[in-house]
């Protein structure tokens, strides 16, 4: 028997989006189609201002939808109440470039703040954290504070806390942008084992031409307009 097709985890459909009121409101998102597939790792690339961050609040449901048609993990956006927008945020796990880490908190206790909602006892979430900061080259930080960290930790911190409650959904706003290559490349992978373990499915806003070979599927948002894109690679690492 065929398997059945697995929804896609995102599905917009003339998705559209605007800032202000009257002569000074100015449209973002100009009916965007497109698709975020399940276990896959999806870049979203574009110049600034052309409308990613937006796309990404969207999605995180951090904002509402004012027109069109944006499904997130089998959830319609669009209309939605404020608890139905807090249930899809829980099964999300977001990578933005302000790190918002809790400054009061060691650097493990900031990754397992994320686990003392999960059926896991303190042992296990201690642990899942230990594992996850020595993934990403800080396992010798673990008892040390967020002020004395350099940027590129602090973000390698927010990453790890991100994929500690192993969410449906990574959103990440350009997460290796302070990161050196080696780290980076790392981070990718780490996002790509959870894709394949969990069949999860990770939306990368980025301007690092080194991740693209790292993709399964690339969109390019323009105008406020998406699109699939296929750049040769080889030519793109250069």
């Amino acid at each position: 028997m065929t398997p059945t097709p697995r929804e896609p985890v995102i599905v917009t459909s003339d998705l559209r989006h605007s800032y202000g009121q009257g002569e000074l409101r100015s449209q973002i998102l100009h009916g965007l189609d497109f698709e975020v597939q399940a276990g896959e790792i999806t870049l979203l690339v574009g110049p600034s201002g052309s409308g990613k961050s937006t796309l990404l609040t969207l999605v995180g449901a951090l904002r509402s939808v004012e027109e069109g048609s944006l499904k997130v993990l089998g959830q319609e956006l669009y209309g939605s109440s404020e608890q139905q927008r807090m249930a899809v945020r829980r099964r999300i796990g977001f990578i933005f470039q302000s790190h918002n880490l809790v400054a009061s908190l060691t650097v493990l206790q900031n990754v397992q703040l994320l686990l003392q909602l999960s059926e896991a006892h303190g042992g296990q979430r201690e642990q899942r954290a230990r594992d996850l900061l020595e993934a990403v080259g800080l396992g010798h930080r673990l008892h040390h504070y967020p002020d004395e960290l350099s940027g590129g930790q602090r973000q390698r911190v927010a990453i790890a806390r991100a994929l500690a409650p192993e969410p449906d959904l990574i959103l990440a706003d350009e997460p290796t942008a302070s990161l050196d290559s080696q780290s980076g490349q790392d981070v990718v992978e780490l996002l790509g084992s959870l894709c394949r373990r969990r069949q999860s499915a990770v939306l990368l806003v980025t301007h690092d031409l080194r991740l693209l070979k790292d993709a399964d599927r690339i969109w390019r948002i323009e105008d406020g307009r998406v699109r699939p894109w296929q750049p040769d690679l080889a030519t793109a690492e250069h």
